[in-house]
């Protein structure tokens, strides 16, 4: 029972605790792709687009009445390849830290796994003019890996928070809310980034705002949100007892064994995932880190249309996920789907429709109304991962959600390295025909992670999530796997099972 400046505290909140987790696992992420992503909008005016010899011929003429000062960018000489290196080279730093951070969420709890990581990541952010004029190129590759290594503990600490505090019958749609967040974060980033830039002198602003709104983040998170409802001050005695009769308990089981990593490594399931997650990572890292550059270096647009422009395909994404999020929970919930197949329904339809336009795009060259459209809808399509794969980790082992997200997200993330770097050696003249080439590569790895996805995939609980049940062996009969035959039944038991 609360006692009595619990209960009072209690009383100011009109919506759950889960839902306040949510929506500040929402704003981490949305504050994690901010900091993440404002150097793609920045670069742009950083860069001297006027160095070197630079085929004009490959990219879209000027409007008529714009000033060609405005396409000149700044002081910095560095060539297309040393841009892709300093873009990918956050995520050097990324992948490094998803398994630690898995770990230590699993252990400790998410809460602070996940605020220390962005706080980290908000200082990097806030020093990155010091550093760029200080240590030139050098010093700014440095300072990306840093603030990798700090973002790298998000998702896999938010995934074991959602395990602990979300009931798998409201997954699809608070899990859809949370992950959102990237494609806000990426929303944000950009307009806001062409807002600072075109009114403000230099670009340091845009690192200055955002390092800032993740400090305040870290504040009212550490103050409002805890690792579980059992260890939180002033959750509701009601809201508790509907968790733990949906949930079965309101902590992490501590008698749990270490992560069974064998299993997981040698799970199809989990390779089916791993691979969903490397199609629509190579795509969304393809427009999230280099759409403002094709923007800005084909296209030609302004900073401040290019910052508005580039916001357009998450906006749609982001309207996209929670619609489809609602839409799986109720077609699961009201067993007209199993789970397995509202996540392979999906993860097919935000990769298939997503390369077909973004394909489109390239072949509408200078028509810039329609090339904005095929790219808005192309993002728009992906926003149906979210109800798909990137909740399948909590579906597998809601035990080891963290891990498993560390797993996904961290494999996943490599292709934040290459996609970068694999954009800037095949687009040395920045040409249409170059971009062309990159999209079709795009093309192909979507299609290929979806048909595995396709045929290995599952969203039944696994055996390894209670390795301490796991007697002689699996194919005994020991454990039971959750059968999809009966949904309503498997939704009120998954989470219970010890």
């Amino acid at each position: 029972m609360l006692s009595g400046w619990q209960l009072t505290v209690s009383k100011f909140f009109i919506i759950p605790q889960r839902v306040v987790l949510a929506i500040f696992g929402f704003l981490a992420i949305l504050n994690a792709y901010t900091m993440r992503i404002s150097l793609s909008i920045a670069i742009t005016e950083m860069v001297n687009k006027t160095a070197g010899n630079i085929d004009e011929s490959g990219v879209c003429p000027l409007d008529g009445d714009a000033n060609p000062e405005d396409y000149t960018g700044g002081e910095f000489d560095w060539s297309e390849e040393l841009q892709g290196i300093i873009l990918s080279s956050f995520y050097w730093g990324y992948v490094i830290t998803h398994i630690p951070g898995g770990m230590l969420a699993e252990k400790f709890g998410g809460k602070w796994t996940l605020s220390l990581g962005i706080l980290s990541t908000a200082i990097f952010t806030l020093i990155t003019p010091w550093v760029v004029g200080f240590g030139g190129s050098t010093g700014l590759i440095v300072l990306r890996v840093l603030m990798g290594l700090g973002e790298g503990t998000t998702f896999p600490a938010l995934s074991a928070l959602l395990a602990t505090w979300i009931p798998l019958k409201e997954r699809s749609k608070l899990g859809s809310l949370v992950f959102g967040g990237g494609q806000v974060g990426t929303i944000l980033g950009n307009l806001l980034s062409g807002v600072l830039l075109h009114n403000f002198d230099g670009w340091s602003s845009v690192f200055y705002f955002f390092g800032g709104m993740g400090i305040i983040w870290f504040i009212l998170f550490t103050v409002l949100c805890y690792s579980s409802p059992e260890v939180h001050p002033f959750i509701s005695d009601e809201e508790k007892e509907y968790l733990k009769k949906e949930m079965g308990t309101l902590s992490r089981d501590k008698t749990l064994p270490a992560t069974p990593w064998r299993f997981i490594l040698t799970s199809v399931p989990m390779w089916a995932l791993i691979c969903a997650q490397i199609g629509h990572d190579w795509g969304f890292f393809i427009m999230v880190t280099d759409l403002p550059k094709y923007m800005s270096d084909v296209l030609r647009f302004s900073i401040k249309d290019n910052g508005l422009y580039s916001s357009l395909p998450y906006l749609l994404m982001w309207i996209v996920s929670l619609s489809t999020g609602v839409l799986g929970d109720w077609l699961i919930t009201s067993g007209k789907i199993s789970i397995t197949f509202s996540r392979k329904l999906f993860t097919s339809i935000a990769s298939a429709a997503p390369a077909c336009f973004i394909i489109a795009a390239s072949y509408a060259g200078c028509d810039r109304a329609l090339v904005v459209a095929m790219f808005t809808l192309a993002m728009g399509f992906m926003g149906t991962f979210y109800p798909g794969m990137k909740v399948n980790p909590l579906d597998l082992s809601p035990n080891y959600a963290g891990s498993l997200m560390a797993i996904t997200n961290g494999i996943g993330a490599i292709t934040g390295i290459l996609a970068p770097y694999v954009v800037g050696i095949m687009t040395p003249n920045h040409a249409l025909d170059e971009w062309r080439t990159v999209f079709w590569i795009t093309f192909a790895i979507f299609h290929v992670t979806n048909l595995v996805y396709i045929a290995w995939a599952s969203g039944e609980v696994q055996p390894w999530n209670n390795p301490h049940l796991m007697n002689k062996s699996v194919e005994g009969g020991d454990v039971i796997t959750y059968s999809e035959k009966n949904v309503p039944e498997a939704i009120k038991d998954s989470d219970r099972k010890e």
